[in-house]
């Protein structure tokens, strides 16, 4: 499932997602009636956003779809939505449109997000997604940039050894069949396997990624969970039955550290 014409990874992700709309694909439901309802609750289970979002300038970032964009705006929130899918977007402004919620919508990719400004946002929003980036270095140093100093950045990732294991479960369970230390693309899967999007290009980034590279960027890590999608009477080779022995994701809450890491390192050694 080649997209035509593809000149790279973000070509064929676009692609792949904008396929994903037409065909109603797991994670690209718009906001129903009874989410508008309680709107932070749905975008933010772990309240970690506080009690209210009025007035807060929130960039939801590789989140298109017509979910989280527009339940934070109905909440106060002044959104803007980066995406790389144009269907995601087109779902984002059909749904604001209809219930007259100002958005901001921009077409890109998450590691370039050089038409925003610096310390723009009070908080970014990204659900999983770094996975379709090589260098997720590139889409933290961006975030740090355009949040502002105590800003919140709330993310969600694909854990790496559920990118390293099988989908479906042999004789001796779910096994362990891609490298760790890897930095080509995770060989493409077919069917429909909830864990990974296929026709997807892919990525594994490893825990020293995923968490050191966020502190390095200038965040402080304030919590972090796994959300549970563990079911024991699943039937085996489910997204549920699998989650038991490999959990599909991380969510992290982190800050924007006051002073940058570099003048922080400075700091510490004058001291």
């Amino acid at each position: 499932m080649i997209a035509p014409g593809s000149q790279s990874i973000y070509d064929q992700n676009r692609y792949i997602w904008n396929r994903r709309v037409l065909q109603g694909a797991a994670h690209t439901r718009m906001a129903s009636e009874h989410d508008f309802q309680r709107p932070l609750q749905v975008v933010d289970p772990r309240g970690w956003l506080g009690k209210s979002v009025h007035g807060r300038r929130v960039l939801c970032l590789a989140a298109g779809g017509g979910l989280q964009s527009v339940l934070l705006a109905s909440a106060g929130a002044e959104v803007t939505v980066v995406d790389l899918s144009p269907a995601m977007l087109e779902q984002d402004r059909r749904l604001a449109a209809s219930r007259g919620l100002p958005l901001r919508l921009i077409e890109g990719s998450m590691d370039d997000l050089s038409m925003l400004g610096d310390a723009c946002f009070d908080v970014v929003i990204q659900p999983v997604s770094t996975c379709y980036v090589p260098d997720i270095v590139r889409v933290y140093k961006e975030v740090a940039r355009v949040i502002v100093a105590s800003g919140l950045y709330l993310s969600q990732h694909k854990q790496p050894t559920s990118l390293q294991a099988s989908a479906q479960p042999g004789p001796q369970g779910y096994t362990i069949n891609e490298g760790y230390y890897r930095h080509e693309p995770l060989p493409p899967v077919l069917g429909g396997h909830e864990h990974r999007e296929s026709g997807a290009v892919e990525f594994l980034h490893r825990w020293e990624q995923l968490i050191g590279s966020l502190c390095r960027s200038g965040f402080v890590i304030e919590d972090l969970q796994e959300p549970n999608y563990a079911d024991p009477m699943a039937a085996a080779g489910t997204f549920q039955h699998r989650s038991q022995f490999i959990p599909p994701y991380v969510a992290i809450k982190a800050r924007r550290s006051p002073a940058s890491p570099d003048t922080t390192l400075s700091l510490f050694i004058r001291s």
